[in-house]
């Protein structure tokens, strides 16, 4: 499972406590979470949560951020590559599915990215976003918007997947094991 997040830990405490317990999830049920590799923000909490509960975690870092940010010690296999071109690909290779929580412009880029190939038929892994605390409302606005204005095909709305608290969660990753 691939998650994208943010390096910084937001202003709400929740968001903290929220990547920790994707984490602990993600390890409590075998899958191996691949990430950004960072220590910082969301991602240290993510990794730390994975392996607090045995989980095995993939951080992959850009040259560039590795100078600028601390890497994650929990990591079971931590790669550092040449850029982040080459840091998506990987993680995206590396990955069965994607799961968005809350973050910057890096965060968004990487979810908007595994969607635009997924409307290109380059994959058909699941995309979702834990969004317990109603962050990425102005996302899924845009997108039904961009839908209703003719600029995304309809089939896609449904492709992005909107977890708004742990039960959704639940569900989503119990589907994401088992397939389609």
């Amino acid at each position: 499972m691939c998650v994208f997040c943010g390096s910084h830990p937001g202003r709400d405490p929740g968001y903290l406590e929220a990547a920790r317990r994707v984490g602990e999830a993600l390890a409590e049920r075998g899958m191996r979470l691949v990430y950004g590799g960072a220590s910082n923000g969301l991602m240290g909490a993510l990794a730390r949560g994975a392996r607090a509960r045995g989980g095995t975690v993939l951080g992959v870092l850009p040259e560039s951020l590795a100078a600028r940010e601390l890497a994650e010690t929990a990591c079971t296999d931590f790669r550092v590559v040449p850029d982040l071109p080459t840091r998506k690909a990987l993680m995206f290779s590396e990955s069965d599915a994607f799961l968005a929580l809350p973050g910057g412009f890096g965060t968004l880029d990487e979810l908007f990215e595994v969607l635009v190939l997924r409307q290109l038929d380059t994959h058909g892994k699941a995309v979702g976003v834990y969004d317990p605390s109603g962050f990425y409302e102005g996302v899924f606005a845009w997108v039904e918007q961009a839908t209703r204005e003719g600029f995304l095909y309809p089939a896609m709305v449904g492709v992005l997947e909107p977890l708004r608290d742990p039960e959704a969660l639940g569900r989503w990753l119990s589907r994401v094991e088992t397939g389609p």
